[in-house]
């Protein structure tokens, strides 16, 4: 009787601690990786494989086990003890396979190093799930009903874990202070269920592992209130960080800060990438992007800067004489470490009266300015991620064409070269071009190492030459090292542009996909452009991949997935087996589904209202709570349903009409609702697509128990078969799918995959009943 009144919330632990082992170990591991949609889904993908392998195999040991309950306690104690372990693992990987700082990774590289950080905590966490199911079923007597609360349960602890995680322990704790808080509470939680351990007598294994769980408990608590966990912390980022003296370590909600000095240098580092280098910037690379921008603009008076302006930008634009400049940067915690570090640069930039610094995203002040701008510079010149691509979408250059005055400019740039354009930096700098000609009818390009690209709506940028340049160099007296008038000759020189638009017209003959590339609101394909060149960088050998994936389209997977039930269907008559599959196939796709329809929704949010953080992570959260609703309601109607293959067929449909209603809503009204109703509307198809998720797996464990006498082969099973299709929605859908697809094919992909997984059901569904 203890155990049944302890053990839900030994689960509920069980998915907090995992969910918070999850987030924290991919910041960490974004920070040595450089994130990006790419690295976020391999490092997804490798914790959620070894999670489904340990659920299904170790998982089903179990059963051959005669001490479940300490088995469990050992499990638990094994993932206390290991988590600070991966996360030291974390920090000093890339020094221990002699990868310096700043330099970047490879996907081979990337996909072997966070599988085997990974590996020890997902597998046991995967294993906990099926041994959590096995002992709830013990207890309460009912198998289906026992899976079905084991996962609600597990799902609740998923929910708070996401919550705190993101309002309470990223702002006030590091990494170490979490894990070995998570490793107390779980030891607490061990020690729970263990009892009175020490009162028995022949229980050699149990006083065993409560003496263990005494000794975490003891371990960690000191370490928590001695300097322990701090000095860890502090030796962990030094080994880290060995390119000079880190004085400032923080994580704000939007990612990881980090200032290193050498000398008198300082380097500002916002996910282990160096943005801010002071007191002595690349003066070349600042002086080239902010003097040619506002020297092509006749008298540049308001200026708008949209992230990247500190450390030299700012200080550029205030050498001509403006009358204002707005700086919108997204995270306060950035620029605060730039002022607790104070140079004259910074000092001059931040603190000078006409410069007003607005903390918000950057599109999310141009949606509602009311302010008129000679020139808008767009700071960011990289878009691997989709936050940074809303601000090169044919959408959010519209949106700037609106603030822009008569003769305004908006000024963007790319990753370019001036010897030799490959395929990905064709199709980059294509997508941008094309992009900005659609919206702007005047669009100078200065191609370089950096292209530079001045779009207008008057027609004088096109009549750019470097006479007038110079001229205008000279009459506004500018001081400047590198940007001298043969430079400008050399840059503006004519046979530059030749030789960009020659190289451009030959890559477009020779590309995969000639088709004319417009990067937009929800099909970001400068994402996926700037992911293939990323790749080519550091993967060359993935180059095929990336061109085969350019090559999909929505043919491909109507074709694959009919071809895939046809066969199915066919076998699955011929073998009585592989005819019971209906089942955890509609898991399968239902985890694919689950973990795409969250990726839309979260996305579409932040293309529509900018990110606004606290709001994707209400997002998620509201999605697990739908989630847990949803596993609560069917677990308790379990014993009330009788016709379970109809019940479950008609959660498929609802999951049908609710992706195929998706788009509509997007692509519709859903912009034009007003904020309020818009954003409310978010919320409830958050809630509702976490319900049909979560209702559907409690039911397909039930179907699936009257023909396996195995409890926990088959939890182990449906639980493995969710993470696999949760992994390939993130792999497969997150980049072949959103990036290339775009949103509204994307969801008919899912719609045509559940129409399958529904067919299957009603044809082979009745050799389960």
């Amino acid at each position: 009787m203890f155990i049944r009144r302890l053990f839900p919330g030994a689960v509920f632990v069980l998915g907090f601690t995992g969910m918070v082992a999850q987030v924290l170990l991919l910041r960490e591991m974004l920070v040595i990786f450089y994130g990006n949609e790419l690295t976020i889904g391999i490092i997804l993908g490798n914790w959620l494989v070894p999670e489904a392998i340990g659920a299904f195999f170790l998982g089903r040991q179990i059963e051959k086990i005669r001490a479940k309950l300490e088995a469990f306690v050992a499990v638990q104690l094994g993932i206390s003890l290991l988590f600070p372990l991966m996360i030291y693992l974390t920090r000093i990987f890339k020094g221990i396979i002699g990868v310096p700082v700043g330099e970047g990774l490879g996907l081979l590289p990337i996909f072997y190093s966070s599988f085997l950080i990974l590996l020890p905590v997902s597998l046991l966490h995967g294993a906990s799930f099926t041994f959590a199911c096995k002992i709830h079923s013990q207890v309460l007597k009912k198998r289906a009903v026992s899976i079905g609360r084991v996962y609600v349960y597990e799902t609740l602890g998923v929910l708070v874990g996401g919550v705190v995680f993101t309002y309470l322990l990223i702002p006030h704790f590091h990494s170490f202070e979490i894990s070995l808080g998570l490793g107390l509470l779980s030891a607490a939680v061990c020690l729970g269920l263990l009892g009175r351990f020490w009162q028995e007598e022949k229980a050699r294994l149990k006083k065993f592992l409560g003496a263990a769980s005494v000794a975490v408990l003891g371990i960690f608590l000191v370490s928590l209130i001695t300097p322990a966990a701090d000095m860890l912390h502090h030796f962990s980022i030094s080994e880290q960080w060995k390119v000079g003296k880190v004085e400032y370590y923080q994580n704000s909600i939007y990612g990881n800060i980090v200032v290193v000095r050498k000398a008198d240098q300082y380097t500002f580092f916002f996910n282990g990438i160096p943005i801010v280098t002071t007191p002595v910037p690349d003066v070349a690379q600042i002086e080239d992007f902010v003097h040619l921008s506002l020297l092509s603009h006749p008298e540049p008076q308001e200026i708008l800067v949209i992230s990247g302006g500190a450390g030299g930008v700012i200080n550029e634009i205030l050498k001509h004489e403006i009358k204002r400049l707005d700086y919108a940067e997204l995270d306060p915690v950035l620029l605060e470490a730039v002022q607790k570090f104070p140079t004259p640069l910074t000092e001059a930039e931040l603190g000078h009266p006409r410069v007003n610094i607005k903390y918000v995203d950057g599109r999310y002040f141009v949606k509602r300015t009311n302010q008129k701008y000679d020139v808008v510079l767009i700071g960011i010149s990289e878009f691997s991620n989709l936050q940074v691509n809303r601000l090169a979408t044919e959408e959010f250059f519209i949106m700037v064409r609106g603030i822009l005055k008569e003769k305004g400019i908006l000024v963007i740039s790319s990753p370019g070269s001036l010897t030799y354009l490959n395929e990905e930096l064709i199709n980059l700098n294509l997508s941008i071009i094309n992009t900005l000609k659609k919206v702007y009818p005047s669009v100078k390009i200065i191609p370089g190492d950096s292209n530079l690209f001045l779009a207008s709506i008057s027609p004088e940028i096109d009549e750019l030459q470097s006479s007038l340049v110079i001229e205008r160099l000279e009459e506004r007296e500018l001081q400047t090292r590198s940007l001298t008038p043969q430079y400008i000759q050399y840059r503006l020189d004519s046979r530059w542009l030749d030789w960009f638009l020659s190289s451009l017209a030959r890559g477009k003959e020779n590309t995969s996909n000639n088709e004319t590339k417009i990067n937009k609101d929800f099909h970001p394909l400068g994402t996926f452009y700037s992911l293939a060149f990323w790749n080519a960088l550091f993967s060359p050998w993935g180059q095929g991949l990336f061109r085969w994936l350019e090559r999909m389209s929505l043919r491909f997977f109507f074709v694959a997935l009919t071809v895939l039930g046809v066969l199915f269907v066919l076998f699955g008559y011929k073998s009585a087996r592989l005819g019971k599959g209906a089942v955890p196939f509609a898991i399968i796709s239902t985890g694919f589904a689950g973990m795409l329809l969250s990726l839309v929704l979260i996305f579409a949010f932040q293309v529509l209202y900018g990110y606004l953080y606290y709001w994707i992570a209400l997002l998620t959260s509201i999605f697990m709570a739908g989630t847990s609703v949803g596993g609560l309601v069917m677990t308790r109607s379990l014993e009330k349903v009788k016709k379970d293959i109809s019940c479950l067929s008609k959660l498929e449909i609802c999951l049908i009409v609710l992706c195929l209603s998706l788009p509509a809503f997007f692509l519709g009204p859903g912009p034009y609702l007003g904020e309020s109703l818009s954003q409310g509307v978010f919320l409830v198809l958050c809630f509702v697509s976490g319900l049909l998720v979560g209702a559907e797996f409690p039911l397909a464990n039930k179907i699936h128990l009257k023909t396996s006498p195995s409890l926990s082969s088959t939890a182990g099973m449906l639980y493995a078969g969710d993470l696999a299709g949760g992994w390939l929605g993130g792999i497969i859908g997150g980049i072949g799918l959103l990036l290339v697809l775009g949103l509204w094919k994307t969801c008919l992909v899912i719609a045509y995959l559940k129409i399958i997984s529904l067919i299957l059901l009603l044809i082979l569904g009745r050799r389960l009943k």
